[in-house]
């Protein structure tokens, strides 16, 4: 009997032992387990809205929204969303934020910016940018100049990666040739400004290619492959138009210029090793070293203005860095807040099938470019929760990089307040009267925009039929 109860005792105070024992556990990783914020989606989300709010109220304040400060629009906004994080010290914030910021894949987007703006600039300093346009025209018949003026912008921004860049080179050159051959000037900076998006769309240093494919997960290359379905038809198509358009050109048009080939061979070289699948780092590199090694051989630069120029390419992108590591730890303490998850449910309640959610990804950048009138940021901006409905209905992540690349360039090539049509508008001065196209005036001969936004429609309705199981 004694020896039963003393067995019994034993078994209780084993028993009483790893009660204390996992209470103590409990507590000891209750202690010391990550800060959790309160989840409130609605709050949590609210620094979009935030930022749209600011941007659009800073540009009617300026009355100019080419004047605003994305940079500082960002900044304001982070410091907002900081505040959204309920139940948590400022200290684990910040670290939220900043880890965010931090993120491997947007820092390797950000050495592909830097060396993309070394690449441009320097390519353009040794005359890259005007031998490309001269080699497109030299070669057409007068009756050819706008369509071929829509074809070099396409060619240029494939190739530089940036339509504000090509709208600045190729306005002026619009412009000269209006008198001519008898055109209408708008309708010639539209060629120009829709061309610029061509390349704006499917170029490899594009901005808006690397935050697309860094978001998404997915190679350039293979976001090229898809988005040149959507992208050619189109293009073709705006060729096809002004083809039909400019027949009545005139054939007084003089010289256009030197045509040297040699100039246009760094593009060339960059355009196909990325084609090839090279990785972008390497292939842009060895751009600007070609660049410079063209521009030393043909006499248009020497090696103090080669550096120059990519130092300034690399300079002229530190705004678009600068947005990217804030929009990056934005979108951290959104998705810690549980904004993401809030979203992608209340967008997808009713979406059954992957067409439907990729018009909802459509229609997520399309407003979203529409408040902050770039398409970068708004690539940047809604990203990762692209990335998180796509998941959810298994589209594929080239198809989702393709489009937020689409449909924010659409919408962005067809906005007054956009910065390719004020930049175009600033430069498309009128001879002698020195009035200005207004961007007002060039959009009814956007073409291409329009017509990549319905090609990107009858896509998703062709390609988009996956249900969601």
């Amino acid at each position: 009997m004694n020896n039963e109860q003393e067995e019994m005792g034993g078994i209780r105070g084993g028993v009483s032992f790893f009660r204390n024992f996992a209470t103590v556990m409990r507590l000891k990783t209750k202690a010391t387990s990550p800060e959790r914020p309160r989840r409130n989606g609605v709050l949590a989300l609210s620094p979009l809205l935030v930022m749209a709010v600011l941007f659009v109220a800073l540009g009617l304040l300026l009355g100019d929204f080419g004047r605003v400060s994305l940079p500082m629009v960002f900044v304001l906004t982070a410091v907002y969303a900081l505040f959204t994080l309920r139940g948590l010290p400022l200290e684990s914030r910040i670290t939220v934020f900043s880890r965010g910021a931090g993120e491997s894949d947007l820092l390797l987007m950000v050495w592909i910016f830097v060396f993309a703006g070394a690449f441009a600039a320097s390519a353009k300093a040794m005359g890259a940018v005007e031998a490309t346009v001269n080699l497109t025209l030299s070669l057409l018949p007068p009756w050819l100049i706008l369509p071929g003026l829509f074809l070099s912008a396409c060619l240029i921004s494939l190739a530089i990666g940036t339509s504000v860049g090509t709208t600045v080179a190729l306005t002026p050159i619009a412009m000269d040739l209006a008198a001519p051959t008898g055109l209408s000037a708008p309708l010639l900076v539209a060629a120009a400004v829709g061309g610029a998006f061509f390349g704006d769309n499917l170029s490899f240093i594009s901005d808006t290619t690397v935050v697309a494919t860094r978001t998404q997960g997915c190679r350039m290359r293979d976001k090229f492959r898809t988005n040149m379905w959507i992208a050619l038809p189109a293009a073709t198509v705006t060729f096809l138009i002004y083809m039909y358009v400019g027949q009545g050109a005139s054939a007084e048009v003089g010289s256009v210029g030197e045509a040297n080939g040699w100039l246009v061979l760094p593009y060339a070289v960059v355009l196909a090793l990325a084609i090839a699948g090279i990785n972008v780092l390497s292939v842009l590199a060895l751009g600007v070293v070609l660049t410079g090694a063209v521009g030393l051989l043909t006499g248009r630069c020497d090696v103090a203005s080669w550096l120059s120029a990519s130092g300034n390419g690399i300079l002229g992108m530190s705004e678009t860095i600068l947005v990217a590591l804030l929009a990056g730890g934005l979108l951290a303490v959104i998705r810690r807040g549980g904004g993401i998850t809030w979203v992608v449910r209340g967008l997808t309640r009713r979406v059954r099938t992957a067409r439907g959610a990729e018009l909802s990804i459509a229609a997520l950048v399309s407003l979203t470019n529409l408040c902050t009138a770039n398409n970068t940021v708004a690539i940047l901006s809604v990203g990762t929760l692209a990335k998180a409905i796509a998941q959810k209905f298994g589209v594929d992540p080239r198809r989702t990089a393709s489009l937020l690349d689409t449909f924010s360039c659409c919408v962005q090539g067809l906005i007054p307040y956009g910065a390719q049509l004020l930049i175009a508008s600033g430069l498309a001065v009128y001879a002698g009267t020195g009035a200005h196209v207004r961007s007002t005036e060039i959009i009814p001969y956007l073409f291409y925009p329009v017509l990549l936004g319905v090609s990107a429609l009858v896509w998703i309705f062709l390609k988009g039929r996956k249900s969601h199981r």
